[in-house]
Parts: C-alpha cells; sequence; structure tokens
C-alpha cells in the first residue's frame, strides 16, 4: 500500500529516521511519552502511532499508551522495542488495533507490521456519495470486460482524490479483468465466505491489486466451483464495503443469473448492457433489459451499448438505427471496433487508454463515460421505446 500523505505520529526519536524511509511519503511528527500524556488532545487523531520502547521509561510508556486508549477512536498502534515489559504489552494489546514488532528490525520488517494496521484505519469517502456501476454482456464475448475497464480507467481520469476507482470483477469462476490487467487476482472470496461480517476496509485494502490506468481491482483466481463455494453475504459485504472507500466502483458482472445478481443491480447506480451488432446479440439485449425492468421496476433502468460498431458505411453489419429498431429502444452509446487496438492490450497487460491512447475505443468510452455522468439514471426510468 501507499504510505503518501498519511498521517504517522511517533513516540520517541529513535526511529524517525528508519520510519521516513520505511514509511515513504508519510507526514511524520514526533512527541515525547510524557508530553503525549499530558496534552493530547485528538483533534487531528494520527493514522498510526510507532512507539519506542527504548525511547522512555515503562511507567512513561504505559502512561502515553493508556491516553491513546481514552481516545473515541483509539489509533492504530505499533510498539517496538527489544524485551519489552510484559505489562506493557499487556496494555497494548487493550487497544482495538495493535502490534508489537521486536527488535531488531529492517526497514522492510517496520513497513509489513503498519501496512495492516494503516489499511484498517481506511476512513470512508467523505462528501459525494460513491457511484456504483455495473457491466454486464447480453451474450458471451460481447467485450463487456473491455468495456468494464475502460470504463473504470475513464473514471478514474475524471475523478479526484487517491482512491478514487475500484474495478471488480464478479465472474468468480473464470473471470479475465486480471488478465487483461496483468495485475494480480488477490481477492479470496470464498475464505471470506465463512465470515462475511468481518469483511472491512482492512480486508479490502489485502484483497486489492493496483493495476495500470490509475484503478484499483478486486478479481478473484479462476475457480469453476466459486459461485457454489462464494455466499451472497460475503459479494454483498465486499460491494459495501468498497462503495464506502471508493469515490466509485464498476463491476463487471457474470452474464447468467446468480442468486446475488437482483441485489448487485438494484443497488447500482448504472446497469449497462453491452450488445455487439448481430441479430443473436441484438434479440438477447432485448430480453436481458426486458427481463430487468420486469425484476426491479424501482431500480436503474437496463441501458445498452452497443459495441463493435463498423468504421465503413456499407457491410453486412446492422447501422445504428437498424440495431435500436431491433432492440426496440434507444442505445445511450456505441464503441468503434478496433481489433488491433483491443487485441494488443489484451496481451499487453493493461488498458487501451494507456497502450493506445488514440483509439476510437478510448474516445467513445470517454464520451459514454462524460454523457452517463452528466446524466445519471433515474431509478425506476424505463429507457425510450423505437418504433
Amino acid at each position: 500500500m501507499s504510505f503518501a500523505g498519511r498521517r504517522v505520529l511517533i513516540i520517541g526519536p529513535g526511529l524517525v529516521d528508519m520510519a521516513a524511509r520505511a514509511l515513504k511519503g508519510a507526514i511524520i511528527e514526533t512527541i515525547e511519552a510524557e508530553a503525549l500524556s499530558g496534552r493530547w488532545t485528538f483533534g487531528e487523531a494520527p493514522e498510526l502511532v510507532l512507539i519506542d520502547a527504548a525511547g522512555s521509561t515503562p511507567e512513561a510508556l504505559a502512561g502515553a499508551i493508556a491516553n491513546l486508549g481514552r481516545a473515541p477512536t483509539p489509533p492504530p498502534t505499533l510498539l517496538t522495542g527489544a524485551q519489552l515489559p510484559v505489562a506493557l504489552v499487556r496494555a497494548l494489546m487493550r487497544m482495538p488495533r495493535s502490534d508489537v514488532l521486536e527488535a531488531p528490525f529492517t526497514e522492510a520488517d517496520l513497513a509489513g507490521a503498519a501496512t495492516p494496521l494503516m489499511a484498517a484505519h481506511i476512513a470512508p469517502v467523505q462528501g459525494a456519495p460513491s457511484r456504483c456501476w455495473s457491466v454486464m454482456g447480453a451474450v458471451g464475448g460481447s467485450g463487456a470486460t473491455t468495456i468494464a475497464i475502460e470504463i473504470a480507467c475513464a473514471l478514474a481520469a475524471r475523478l479526484p482524490g487517491p482512491r478514487r476507482v475500484c474495478l471488480i470483477d464478479l465472474n468468480l469462476a473464470d473471470g479475465a479483468a486480471a488478465a487483461y490487467l496483468g495485475a494480480p487476482a488477490n481477492m479470496l472470496l470464498v475464505r471470506a465466505s465463512q465470515a462475511p461480517d468481518r469483511i472491512d476496509a482492512s480486508l479490502l485494502d489485502a484483497f486489492v491489486s493496483s493495476a495500470p490506468g490509475g484503478v484499483d481491482l478486486l478479481a478473484a483466481a479462476r475457480d469453476s466451483h466459486a459461485f457454489d463455494t462464494t455466499t451472497p453475504e460475503a459479494v454483498l459485504r465486499i460491494l459495501e464495503v468498497a462503495c464506502q472507500v471508493y469515490d466509485a466502483v464498476v463491476i463487471d458482472m457474470p452474464r447468467h443469473r446468480r442468486a446475488w445478481s437482483l441485489d448487485v443491480l438494484s443497488g447500482s447506480d448504472e446497469l449497462l448492457v453491452i450488445s455487439e451488432l448481430t441479430v443473436p446479440a441484438l434479440l438477447a439485449a432485448r430480453s436481458l433489459a426486458a427481463e430487468i425492468e420486469t425484476e426491479l421496476p424501482a431500480g436503474p433502468p437496463p441501458r445498452i451499448v452497443l459495441n463493435r460498431l463498423a468504421k465503413r458505411v456499407f457491410g453486412p453489419a446492422p447501422s445504428m438505427v437498424e440495431a435500436e429498431r431491433a432492440l426496440q429502444r434507444r442505445a445511450v452509446g456505441g464503441v468503434t471496433s478496433d481489433w488491433e487496438a483491443a487485441a494488443a492490450s489484451a496481451n499487453l497487460g493493461g488498458p487501451i487508454s494507456e497502450l493506445r491512447p488514440k483509439s476510437r475505443i478510448v474516445k467513445d468510452i470517454g464520451d459514454l463515460v462524460d454523457r452517463l455522468l452528466s446524466s445519471p439514471a433515474q431509478r425506476g426510468e424505463v429507457e425510450a421505446k423505437v418504433a
């Protein structure tokens, strides 16, 4: 994880130099244990407190730990030192988030011990509520994963903040988002299903992979049994926490219905159905959109995106007008076909927006994202029909 901009308070001067190297970019302040005991007001609580046991007497350290524990939300605390007094360690263990790092230790050891403590202290995004966009293909091979990736990258370029966009691949059995982005698949939802109530920001941070394009990725390794061994409670909880942490969440949805599918769709702000310009795909998209409208009458309206539009005027593929006639509704947008850019992205591992930024795919999806941001879906609204 990145320590840039994170507030770290160090009790005792002995750790300052090592912490500055281990927690690169962190905002570090120091204080003596005696001063903390007397004047700490918790007006701006640090995101981590590092205590150097060699820098003060056990009595002063015990007083500092007690004062930390009296805060309304005690900050994560890491105690370091050799041959630590048992009473001091026991006092520390009463803190809700704490750990001990025995000396001698390296910078890597310090960073490794600090990471889970600071991850647990990630605050929910303040201000505007998180946006949640679900993307699903009307048929297999419609390009839904590619479009979900490019939408996430386009949102990341448009939203400020350090934790902007999370792409979540819920194709648990055979998801391809991690392979497309060349990022590890760290999400262990099968294991988390054993205790879904324990899924929090700390566990989310452990599951997240940093991906190209300025997005974080939540994806599971391919597992043919994952849909059977992952509980709906775990899926919905991971989405709930992600929406608390990120400005925007983009979900690559499985095409086939799961026990949690309608719950995920009903909680989304935008629902995009991706269709190719073939008659079977258009008919499938029309049926899927109608099915969602029937089962979620008060949910977000399904909006259809036509993928792989032909560049040429004449050809065997239906035109946009003909496609909308087959859909019996307007499409919210279209994405021009660029096979070479899409193949290069998949083979090299990264979004098209980074590897082929001048591709028409990038422009079309950027225009789509701008359109949806400026005109968000109204819940319960039905898309305009085409006669």
